[in-house]
């Protein structure tokens, strides 16, 4: 089943159950992906999105939502911070597993030591490595601050 069908789906669901929260995130995600389709449209390709393109959209929202929600914690605004988180779980329930963090740094390491890395002019290869093999599931921002202190000792 396609990324498109299991939003679908569980808008549906939401729409059944009256669930508020659910319904409003999965427009907002759907708009998203329609938005993401028109622009491949006027684009050479003329198909829907793939997969890995809703993926890219879904990890933009979640950006902006995290982004938001750091925001609305330094102004001391709960009602709307526990709003983006909110939505942040529900965009989560759509993304691939991210890695922990020890994963993480075990992949950067082992990366560091295939590309005998050895200091910060080396951060551009590292991260087009870690961008080919695991785009999806390993958080850039964290894996920026591995790399950087694995490379500093």
């Amino acid at each position: 089943m396609s990324l498109r069908d299991k939003i679908n789906l569980q808008f549906n669901a939401a729409l059944k159950n009256k669930d508020k929260t659910l319904v409003s995130t999965l427009r907002l995600i759907m708009a998203a992906v329609k938005e993401k389709d028109i622009a491949n449209r006027s684009g050479e390709k003329k198909e829907e999105s793939k997969d890995q393109e809703i993926i890219k959209v879904l990890q933009k929202m979640k950006k902006q939502r995290q982004d938001s929600a750091e925001l609305y914690k330094k102004g001391g605004r709960e009602e709307l911070l526990k709003a983006e988180e909110e939505e942040i779980k529900i965009i989560d329930t759509f993304l691939p597993k991210q890695l922990s963090e020890e994963e993480t740094k075990k992949i950067c390491k082992e990366t560091i030591e295939s590309l005998g890395a050895s200091s910060i002019k080396d951060m551009g290869k590292i991260m087009g490595s870690l961008k080919q093999k695991y785009s999806d599931s390993i958080d850039f921002s964290k894996a920026n601050i591995i790399i950087k202190g694995l490379l500093n000792q």
